[in-house]
């Protein structure tokens, strides 16, 4: 898991909008990167529908928000055209990424043990080290505590 204060672990990924996303090109910018476990999952589409609606006020405080899962571009494409999402997504199919921000851990439900994203939110700051993270997100309020703490930047 990445710390505060230190670099943010660099990726580059292929984005639903059609271009590849290289983390240290944005910098000078805050970015918010919101992993969740699925595309159309309950609490996934709910989280990605709150960053959607408030997308113009991120943009207002200059950051740029990318969710990230494991799903394919295909998936991340009917998605984002089922719920009229507004966030680009990126697709980290092998989990380098999941892995390299710790978010790819051992989940228990229903008594069953499996490997998942555990639904964490991270914000790098625009010098590109880690300002905050929110690890084992609730989604109600989520949204605007993030767009919070972007603003307090």
């Amino acid at each position: 898991m990445p710390e505060i204060s230190k670099p943010a672990p660099d990726f580059t990924l292929p984005s639903s909008d059609g271009s590849e996303v290289t983390l240290s090109a944005l910098k000078g910018n805050p970015v918010v990167l919101f992993f969740y476990p699925r595309d159309n999952t309950p609490g996934c589409t709910k989280e990605s529908i709150g960053f959607s609606e408030h997308r113009d006020a991120f943009v207002a405080a200059d950051a740029m928000v990318f969710g990230i899962s494991k799903d394919s571009l295909s998936s991340h494409e009917k998605f984002i055209a089922k719920h009229d999402l507004t966030v680009p997504l990126l697709s980290d199919e092998h989990g380098s990424v999941c892995e390299d921000y710790g978010v790819w851990k051992e989940k228990n439900m229903y008594g069953k043990k499996f490997l998942g994203i555990e639904r964490t939110t991270v914000l790098i700051a625009a010098d590109g080290t880690i300002a905050q993270i929110w690890p084992k997100v609730k989604v109600p309020g989520h949204v605007d505590a993030v767009l919070e703490a972007v603003r307090a930047l």
